[in-house]
């Protein structure tokens, strides 16, 4: 199951838009503390990739729902 998420950071005009392993409220929660602590908010996507964001410049994190991947020509 993955789950994309966007993150806006404050003063940089480019999204970080990431494909998660996680559920929605494992990532929520993930924000949260980050959010509490005043520390960062550390994610790491389906590739392996980590993204460090320090939680004072986070502007908003949009969290998409819990799906499996479609497989084939749904939209057709």
């Amino acid at each position: 199951m993955d789950v994309e998420i966007t993150i806006g950071v404050q003063h940089v005009a480019r999204e970080l838009v990431l494909e998660i392993d996680q559920t929605s409220e494992e990532i929520a929660a993930a924000v949260a503390k980050a959010l509490d602590g005043g520390a960062t908010l550390t994610l790491t996507d389906t590739r392996g990739r980590r993204v460090i964001v320090p939680a004072g410049t986070l502007g908003y994190v949009e969290i998409g729902g819990d799906e499996t991947r479609k497989v084939g020509f749904h939209n057709i």
